[in-house]
């Protein structure tokens, strides 16, 4: 295998540093803004100089995490702090928010980019088109296999994958459940982990139906693809528990067996699973028992001697000059440094003179450091003795300068521009918002049509031929869906391509990177879908940059933020439906009960109904309230269009819902006046 990064989590400064201790290669963290783990201790700005220090002393990377969405009114903000992290040597950004790449790139030009797993990448297609654009890795899904991995790493971006940590039921990005439940998104960096609250099927009050089991890859390190980084999860864990993962992982690349046990003992929720990885997805469920923690405490004291002591990273070769009457001169070279330090003049030995057996004993002393002794020489006149004093002095001295040099060579320097956000004009209001509406059944796709400016289509390929024949017709009106998690990429691809051939269509909804990079290749008209998670103006002017023709802005956006939107790219809002929680690779309902007592929702535990709709590679929760603004268009002044989402309404109920009828059942407006 090739030399692969490990890249440890820190939330702050004491577990950064024992994740260097512990071996790891580059380190991640975030900042007290801008980071999608607000709730970790994160790095104020003078910390984040003394972090990106300690890293590069022991010659490893520091990764800024900028990883959410941001608002418009939060963009000179958000510049200022790269710049600032720029200047203090920070190696690269990882990434959710396009517009924040774009602003990136404006005030430090030669910034290294990263995708966050937060941007859905799922597929070599979308890993191809990132790498276009100019980042340097991706971090992709968590829920791929084996084989998706290995052929995005062919594609020539790096590959950074999760090996070790807690699992989220839903993909990364595509997942609402804590804003819509309690204003607090995960795209914002403040989720509330109402996933790990108990869920139910059955009636169990007690079950947790999405609660996952941590991953663990670390046990078959040696069958992974040829990555370029494994990435520990935990940037709100404890020292101890990132050590013990470095440890272990660090043991498994050497060839050695992991103690999978310890690993248990210091944190998981009954075990671990690599179900995605392996593509055995049957026991991937778990929660957190009170032996686990109890287990935990008796280990700590044992984990802490993995990092007790500084590791011994660089040799320090000396020759030593001591001449009469001239000033003692000490040379040291460490790796391709040189440094040369000058004592005081020798003095004349009473009893024992300085020798070479001497000088070793004192320049070895080189404790607590990252530093071990290599070769030393001399050149020493007979009578003449150094006190041992003023040799620690100079030996001191060696490594202070050695350690200024390591940390400078090691610390990129970038170019910093005077640039500050300007806006796009803002367009005029249009006369009047369209609707658009997203079909599950060709019944609801021909019930709408003659009332919407297009029909977005639902798992448009699993749709028959003649359904599609049916429809050839209105092809200037109909958006196909893709799968929102894209298993078998070539399947998709020919599927859609022959779709385009045969019938006509030239519209697609894009989901993720992935869909756009799909489309692209096959010559659709793009439409971004909120699930892109555009939340400001400039997200939206960078998908026109990527050739979409209109997107739905994110639903966790205020109505105020989005009347704020400064692009001429036509953009749109949800309006109505049952806006998906969560975009998960396992069925909470299959899980617990199985497929054939299938209720087709799962209870949370005030009793709230959640619908589960299954596809063949995905499920996905919706909210219990119906989403409604049909009847408050006009407070919107900056879109153009407005998306009706159906389920499984009936033909009279879509063309209820479409007229403008307020349905029945509880209703909500969404996080447009509460926010996040």
């Amino acid at each position: 295998m090739k030399n692969i990064e490990i890249l440890a989590p820190a939330g702050s400064i004491e577990t950064l540093k024992t994740a260097l201790r512990s071996g790891a290669g580059a380190v991640y963290v975030g900042g007290q803004r801008f980071s999608a783990r607000n709730n970790a201790v994160n790095f104020s700005n003078e910390d984040l100089i003394t972090a990106v220090r300690e890293c590069h002393r022991y010659g490893a990377k520091l990764y800024l995490a900028v990883n959410t969405i941001i608002s418009d009114e939060e963009t000179d903000d958000f510049c200022e702090y790269i710049k600032f992290s720029a200047q203090a040597g920070t190696d690269a950004y990882i990434v959710q928010d396009f517009g924040c790449a774009e602003l990136i790139r404006k005030c430090v030009p030669d910034a290294v980019l990263h995708a966050s797993t937060q941007m859905s990448v799922h597929t070599a297609t979308g890993a191809e088109l990132l790498k276009k654009l100019g980042w340097k890795r991706v971090v992709p899904a968590r829920e791929l296999n084996r084989q998706t991995i290995e052929k995005i790493t062919h594609t020539g971006i790096e590959t950074e994958i999760f090996v070790h940590g807690a699992l989220c039921m839903s993909v990364s990005g595509q997942c609402y459940m804590s804003a819509v439940m309690g204003s607090r998104s995960a795209n914002r960096g403040c989720c509330g982990q109402a996933c790990r609250l108990p869920f139910t099927a059955t009636g169990n009050r007690n079950f947790s139906a999405l609660s996952l089991k941590d991953l663990s890859l670390i046990p078959c390190i040696k069958n992974l693809p040829e990555v370029d980084s494994l990435k520990i999860e935990g940037r709100m864990k404890r020292p101890e528990y990132v050590a013990s993962a470095v440890h272990e992982l660090r043991k498994a690349l050497d060839g050695q067996k992991p103690d999978m046990n310890f690993l248990k003992g210091i944190f998981s929720r009954s075990g671990f699973t690599d179900g995605y990885f392996t593509e055995k997805r049957e026991n991937m469920f778990g929660i957190r028992e009170k032996e686990d923690v109890v287990s935990a405490r008796e280990l700590i004291p044992e984990v802490h001697k993995i990092y007790r002591h500084e590791p011994k990273i660089y040799n320090i070769n000396f020759h030593v000059l001591i001449k009469k009457d001239i000033p003692v001169e000490i040379t040291a070279e460490c790796n391709d440094i040189t440094v040369k330090v000058t004592g005081d003049v020798p003095e004349k030995a009473v009893n024992r003179p300085t020798d070479r057996e001497s000088l070793e004993k004192q320049l070895s002393k080189l404790g607590d450091t990252v530093f071990s002794m290599g070769n030393i020489s001399a050149d020493i006149e007979d009578g003449l003795i150094v006190p041992a004093g003023k040799l620690n002095a100079l030996r001191r001295e060696i490594t202070g300068k050695l350690t200024e040099m390591i940390i400078s060579g090691n610390t990129p320097h970038k170019t910093l521009t005077d640039y500050k956000p300007v806006f796009p004009e803002k367009p005029a209001p249009v006369d009047r918002i369209k609707i658009r509406t997203f079909c599950t059944n060709i019944q609801q796709a021909e019930t709408a049509l003659n009332k919407s400016e297009y029909i977005i289509l639902d798992s448009a390929l699993s749709i028959s031929e003649t359904a599609l024949s049916s429809l050839a017709e209105y092809r200037e009106k109909i958006i196909l869906s893709p799968p929102r998690f894209i298993a078998d990429e070539e399947k998709i691809i020919s599927g859609l391509k022959n779709i385009r051939e045969k019938y006509g269509f030239e519209h697609l909804m894009c989901h993720t990177p992935d869909c756009i990079a799909i489309g692209k290749k096959l010559g659709f008209r793009l439409h971004g879908n909120f699930t892109l998670n555009i939340f400001n103006s400039f997200s939206a002017e960078y998908m026109k940059t990527l050739g979409l023709d209109d997107c739905i802005i994110s639903p966790e956006a205020r109505l105020q933020q989005i009347n704020n939107i400064c692009t001429d790219l036509p953009a749109g809002i949800l309006a109505y439906g049952k806006i998906p929680l969560m975009l998960t690779r396992n069925c909470p309902i299959k899980n617990e009960s199985g497929c054939k007592k299938c209720s087709g929702f799962i209870k949370d535990r005030t009793g709230r109904e959640f619908p589960v709709r299954c596809s063949p590679d995905y499920t996905e929760i919706l909210n219990s309230d119906c989403l409604y603004m049909l009847d408050r268009l006009e407070s919107f002044r900056s879109i153009s269009f407005a998306v009706i989402m159906l389920d499984n309404e009936t033909h009279e109920q879509t063309e209820n819902i479409i007229s403008g009828e307020k349905p029945s059942g509880n209703i909500t407006r969404g996080l447009y006046y509460r926010g996040i």
